[in-house]
């Protein structure tokens, strides 16, 4: 199984999940996004920030690619930079009513090899307590990323859990995603860690993973 990630302006998704449904997916899931400024500069101006469409959709290995192909087809008469595609593997899946887990075991292929090969780029997700994205994407900046997208998330944790463990807990999440080249992701990821908003526990998370196939969506040249 695979999943394919495609921000782009925001009521465009469901264009986009339209055209990948008419070549073999069985649909997706559309979330509203924030896009971040590409540099610490129009950061402060506040200039590059717009509401996105995050459309996520999981589908059969065997589906992916004409999915892929067929999505950059229907945006290719929008704008240049209209917004991007990439593609991250999916170790276990399972659809609701049916008991089956797809499952792919130690990262090998379905024809039981291993993946061979380095990524290009890799996909950073940070989960961090609301209102700290911007600073983390600052951070990114500084070590090579470009902009990214932030989705608003909730924690999973209780009210009285506060209280218990004796530490803040911020229930309102941000989850910033950012695609960065592949050599560039531990400088990235170090520039995160060290951010002194991240120094206490509970504050958040990052992990990367990498990403098979990235695409920019709108016209070429």
């Amino acid at each position: 199984m695979k999943l394919i990630t495609s921000i782009v302006p925001h009521d465009k998704g469901e264009r986009l999940t339209k055209a990948a449904m008419e070549s073999g997916c069985r649909g997706g899931t559309v979330l509203i996004g924030r896009g971040l400024a590409k540099s610490n500069m129009m950061a402060v101006l506040g200039l590059g920030e717009s509401t996105k469409d995050v459309i996520m959709m999981i589908l059969e290995d065997s589906v992916m690619e004409p999915v892929f192909n067929t999505i950059l087809r229907a945006t290719s008469k929008e704008k240049r930079n209209f917004g991007e595609i990439f593609v991250t593997d999916v170790d276990a899946f399972f659809r609701s009513g049916n008991d089956g887990i797809k499952r792919d075991e130690k990262g090998d292929n379905n024809d039981g090899t291993e993946r061979k090969g380095k990524t290009m780029n890799e996909m950073i997700c940070a989960i961090v307590n609301k209102g700290y994205a911007d600073d983390v994407m600052a951070a990114a900046r500084k070590a090579g990323a470009g902009g990214g997208t932030v989705v608003s998330a909730r924690g999973t944790a209780r009210e009285t859990d506060e209280q218990f463990f004796g530490t803040h807990i911020v229930p309102e999440k941000e989850m910033l995603i950012i695609i960065v080249p592949a050599e560039k992701k531990d400088s990235v990821l170090q520039s995160i860690r060290e951010l002194k908003c991240l120094k206490e526990p509970g504050m958040g998370i990052a992990y990367s993973t990498p990403v098979e196939n990235f695409g920019l969506l709108g016209k070429r040249g």
